[in-house]
This record gives C-alpha cells, structure tokens and sequence, in this order.
C-alpha cells in the first residue's frame, strides 16, 4: 500500500516550493500525495491560470480557514488539520508523513497538528533564522525545526543554525533550494516583452520594486522617503511597482498617491501595477536591472538571477543571498538607498555567485530522502 505524504499549502509562495516537491515524489510508485490548502490566504489569483504557470494540480483539500490574527488564524489551521488527520486514519487511510515549506502560519499549525498525533513531520526550508523575534515568521521556524525530524535546508547557514539549536546532524540536509526549481523550470517558457508590452510600457531597462512589511510601509515618514528616492531614481531608471494591497491603502491614508505614476505612457518613474501573476512577476524580475525589495523570495530569486536586490530589511534569515550573492541590506535607510541604487546605475555595485546546489534540483534530492 502507497505511503500518503501530507503537504500543506497556505500562501502563494508556498505552491511555487510545493510545486516541484509533488513532480519529484509523483515519480514514485509507492508513494501517494495528499495537498492540503489551508485557505491562509484568500487569493483571488490562486486561479486555474495559477496552478497551470506552475505546472501544477489543484489541492486536493481546501479547508477555507481564511484570514485573521496570528492566533486566531493558527488555532483554526491546527483544528481544521487535526480532524482531517483523525478522519483520515479513522477511514483506513492514514497520512504517514506531513510535509510543510517555508515559514508561514499554515507551516507551524499543520507541524503542531501532526506531531500531536505522533506523524512524522519533514521540514523543507528549515534552518533559516533572521534572529529578529518581532518577525511572526521567525517563530514560526522556530517552532517547525523544533517539531520537524526531517529538516531540508536550502543554505549552509541553515545546517550552523540548527546545529547550534542541539538538532543532530542526521536529521538535517543540505538539499539547494525548492523556490530556484520553480524559478529554473519557468524561465526558459517566460516572455519579458510580451509582458511589458501587455502592462502598456515599452521600456529597455527598468528596476523593480515590492514593499509590504510594516517597517517600511505603516509609518507615513518612511515610507514617503522610500517612495520619494524611488520616484526620483525612476526618471533615470523606470521603477515599476505591482502594489501589495496593504501598502495600496498605506499609500492612501497617507496620500502619497502624486509619487506614484498610474500607468507607463512611455515615460518613467516610479510607476504603479495591479498585483501580478508568478509568470508576469518573473518576467519583470529576470528582466530588471536592480531589484528593490522586502520579500524572502526576492532575494534568493534575485541572487540566480544575477540582479543587484537592494533588500529593504536590516536583517535577513537567508546570509547567502548578501554573502555570496547579490544582495545588500538596506532597512530603511532612504539615503542608503539612493547610494546603492547610484551605483547600480553607474556600474559600481558587486558581482555576486549562485550558492551551491541551487541548481534546479532540489525537489528530487528532498523526494530520494523522503522515498528512501
């Protein structure tokens, strides 16, 4: 009888690291994969176009649970999948392991619900730390490789980290990075000018921006100077802009709303887009010239991409991307901002390396370990 992996999605970035994880694992006859979607996020682009760029299957679980406050949220998730194991084992058709990625709610509370009912929880993308507890995501790592007795781990950081947290070292593996197998997979297939010429703009180079955390986007100070050296920078260098809705309504109770261009016309500046699907991202991220962000994802993808990524954090859980590859931490510091983005215009800025093992292959290392 097939082994039945549970592997729990919540939010976009979850299904492009959950999506070459079930390619590599559906090549095995004996193992069987149950995806699970909590609901986390409602997202109205989680579409079947969605599932399709990724090359991926719909869940075959949606539990809805939607959003709320961290507990809330976290409680809900951790009851929604424990009656779903219990009802799955009560049917005679058990899940033998649980696998969870990254660093959201939906990680920790699936980890929770199944180590509470002594199913075996892997870990993919394990290991990484910010060492800024204010951060939610930084507890939910903490929490899942102290559940987890498998941890996949996509940096060298990753091993020290849990390491020095007392994990043995059989239990942890240096596997590369599931997000960069997506990333490799899509390229090849992606078209840059299709995209911008879709988007209404007709520009040779062009940086790009995402901003959603609080510390960048919740106090009207900041983030009218980040937007100011943006706006400035972009009559120079076009600077286009999908907007997080959180950072929409930011930009509107503050109204900074004249920084921002609406719509291309050929000209540049810092130019506001609707949110955008994975493969329209991807086509603007792999084309940019410099990329500005507080996202995670960004910087890996920004490091294999060989794009300078001004990080608008002042720390990061994943070192290699400033160590080895092309990022540079920031915070919010506006005047180092319009430094870097200064030397990224006149040539200055570092050349950076692809970490090891991001290779595209990450997915079937993990399968082999989990299949063995």
């Amino acid at each position: 009888m097939p082994r039945v992996f549970g592997c729990v999605v919540g939010a976009r970035p979850n299904f492009m690291k959950m999506a070459p994880l079930l390619r590599a694992l559906e090549k095995y006859d004996d193992v069987r994969t149950l995806l699970i979607h909590t609901g986390q996020h409602y997202d109205p682009q989680l579409s079947d176009v969605f599932f399709e760029d990724l090359e991926m299957r719909r869940p075959d679980i949606h539990l809805g649970v939607g959003s709320g406050t961290h507990g809330r949220q976290t409680a809900l998730i951790l009851e929604a999948v424990e009656k779903l194991l219990i009802e799955a084992k009560a049917e005679g058709r058990p899940v033998d392991r649980m696998i969870v990625v990254g660093d959201v709610n939906s990680t920790m509370a699936a980890s929770l619900a199944a180590a509470k009912l002594l199913i075996p929880v892997a870990h993919v993308e394990a290991g990484l730390r910010s060492f800024d507890r204010t951060m939610p995501e930084e507890i939910n790592r903490i929490v899942t490789d102290a559940i987890a007795d498998l941890l996949f781990v996509s940096e060298p950081s990753g091993v020290e980290n849990l390491r020095r947290e007392g994990r043995p070292l059989e239990q942890i593996h240096l596997v590369g990075n599931v997000m960069i197998d997506t990333l490799r997979s899509l390229l090849p297939k992606i078209r840059p000018r299709e995209t911008l010429e879709r988007l209404g703009m007709d520009f040779a180079e062009f940086g790009v921006v995402t901003l959603h955390r609080p510390s960048n986007v919740d106090q009207p100070e900041t983030l009218a100077a980040l937007l100011e050296v943006l706006a400035d920078v972009g009559n120079s260098l076009p600077i286009l802009f999908p907007v997080h809705p959180r950072t929409q309504a930011r930009i509107r109770e503050f109204g900074l709303e004249s920084l921002l261009r609406w719509d291309g016309n050929g000209k540049g500046g810092l130019i506001s887009l609707p949110p955008l699907g994975y493969r329209d991202f991807l086509a603007l991220t792999s084309s940019a010239k410099v990329i500005i962000t507080d996202s995670g994802g960004l910087q890996e993808e920004s490091t294999v991409l060989g794009i300078p990524c001004l990080t608008l954090r002042p720390n990061t859980e994943r070192p290699v991307t400033v160590e080895e590859g092309t990022g540079t931490l920031v915070g919010n510091d506006a005047v180092a901002l319009r430094r870097l983005l200064e030397d990224v215009l006149n040539g200055r800025y570092k050349r950076g390396r692809c970490p090891e093992l991001w290779d595209g292959r990450a997915a079937e290392r993990i399968a082999a370990i989990l299949t063995a």
